[in-house]
């Protein structure tokens, strides 16, 4: 009963004494680091709704597409690996919620020892067996707060793998999209590159039969050569490229490169708005910007735990068990024996380990708070990028289709002349050639314009909802 009496004084003055800290531990505040009139988002009215918070299966309305992007979700190598990341941190919480719970070891030995005969008991005893089964309980009071402070920077930790995974999710999406419709844009280059290679084989038999008919030289016809072989040249390179993003897309599904259906470009139509929504929301929605405040929040928790271990630290340890000299006699209620131990323990001289250790977590805390604020940076800097591009590709769209129904007039009108005498062969080739990169030029606006949505819709973290 005394024994229960001390041991219940000692638990009270141990949980008196961890009151003490609120005053060392620190709580944690989010840093002041985003300024509302550093997002340059002017160039599309701003509104409540982000288009971050549509469903990709929304935004990206090709089943083909749809299809692609399930798969990859599913079988994307960066994908697994975060999700093993998730389980590792998954064990670390739970250790971090076990961290105020005391430590039990279970203990059973057995002792033989020969004595010496000039030994205080040898002239007794030649030898001496001894049989013990025990257990040791210890527990630390968490008197500044160090085992809370650990427990969330496990928790920080582990909402931080959540976050990094979709990150990896957004990123995988938007890799996809474009990827998926630069290949349709590839497919309608090639298709007018393949019409312009049938087009220029026609013009060459063309051409020479105006050199044996006298109404032009040989100059000509191999100009009209050099251009059929430069287009068939221009399509084996697309066909090239067309290949390698097929091989990047399958890898991207986490597949061996393969074949890749598709529909084609000017069967896509983004209908969700371009809406950004306020710059708060960016903070909200950004995965990156997400798993960069839990990061922070984790160097921070540690400082506390490296700040904790300046102070002296109140142990409860206990030793119990049954203990005997002979087998027979173990578990005997004469054989019971039981150690209770209260320590303080104040470091003193550590060769400077602990002042490293605290000088350290803070160096890692501040470059935790300058990644946070580079990320939101980037993040707004991305946002303004996509909304500027698409704002330009959209633009180019227009004047790239009427710069090409220019030079396509301007060759029909060119080879007629030609034909009657009243132009000379150059201003053909000239017409033939602008009017190729045109075309090609305004497919290529159209990419850009859809790669402009898909980069708005990742910067502002969407896809992982």
């Amino acid at each position: 009963m005394k024994l229960l009496s001390n041991l219940k004084i000692l638990v009270a003055g141990f949980a008196i004494i961890s009151l003490q800290s609120c005053f060392v531990a620190k709580d944690y505040e989010q840093p002041k680091v985003v300024k509302e009139e550093n997002y340059r988002t002017d160039n599309i009215e701003q509104d409540t709704l982000n288009m971050a918070n549509v469903s990709w299966r929304e935004m990206f309305t090709d089943p083909v597409l749809q299809e692609y992007i399930e798969s990859g979700l599913e079988n994307n190598i960066d994908i697994r690996i975060a999700l093993q990341q998730i389980i590792a941190a998954d064990a670390y919480v739970k250790q971090g919620k076990a961290g105020y719970l005391p430590t039990l070891n279970g203990d059973a030995t057995f002792t033989h020892q020969e004595l010496s005969e000039n030994s205080q008991f040898g002239s007794l005893f030649s030898s001496v067996n001894q049989y013990q089964l025990s257990a040791d309980l210890s527990w630390e009071a968490d008197i500044w707060g160090k085992i809370r402070s650990q427990k969330r920077a496990f928790d920080a930790s582990y909402l931080q793998t959540i976050a990094a995974h979709q990150a990896v999710k957004t990123r995988l999406i938007a890799s996809i999209a474009s990827t998926y419709y630069q290949l349709l844009a590839l497919d309608e280059q090639i298709r007018i590159t393949e019409e312009t290679v049938n087009t220029r084989e026609k013009s060459l038999d063309a051409t020479k039969a105006l050199k044996e008919a006298g109404n032009l030289t040989e100059v000509g016809v191999k100009q009209t050569e050099a251009q059929y072989y430069t287009a068939k040249g221009i399509l084996i390179d697309l066909k090239n490229e067309e290949r390698l993003l097929e091989n990047t897309l399958s890898i991207l599904m986490g597949q061996a490169p393969m074949q890749i259906e598709r529909t084609n470009l000017d069967e896509q139509e983004i209908t969700t708005e371009l809406n950004t929504g306020v710059p708060v929301q960016l903070l909200r929605n950004r995965p990156d910007v997400i798993a960069a405040e839990y990061e922070l929040m984790n160097a921070f928790e540690l400082t506390n735990v490296a700040r904790g271990n300046f102070y002296p630290s109140l142990t409860l340890s206990a030793t119990g068990g049954l203990q005997a000299l002979e087998a027979e006699d173990l578990f005997s209620v004469n054989s019971l024996f039981a150690t209770v131990i209260g320590g303080l323990a104040q470091p003193i001289l550590n060769g400077r380990r602990i002042r490293t250790e605290f000088e350290v977590s803070e160096a890692q805390q501040e470059q935790a708070r300058l990644e946070f604020r580079r990320t939101i940076l980037t993040a707004s800097k991305e946002v303004s990028d996509a909304l500027y591009s698409y704002d330009a590709a959209t633009q180019k769209i227009e004047v790239k289709q009427k710069e090409f129904e220019a030079y396509n007039l301007a060759t029909n009108y060119s080879e007629e002349l030609l034909l009657n005498g009243l132009a000379n062969y150059l201003e053909v080739l000239t017409a033939r050639e602008n009017a190729l990169n045109s075309s090609l030029d305004l497919s290529n606006a159209r990419f850009n314009q859809l790669k402009a949505v898909v980069d708005l819709y990742e910067a502002l973290g969407g896809g992982w909802k």
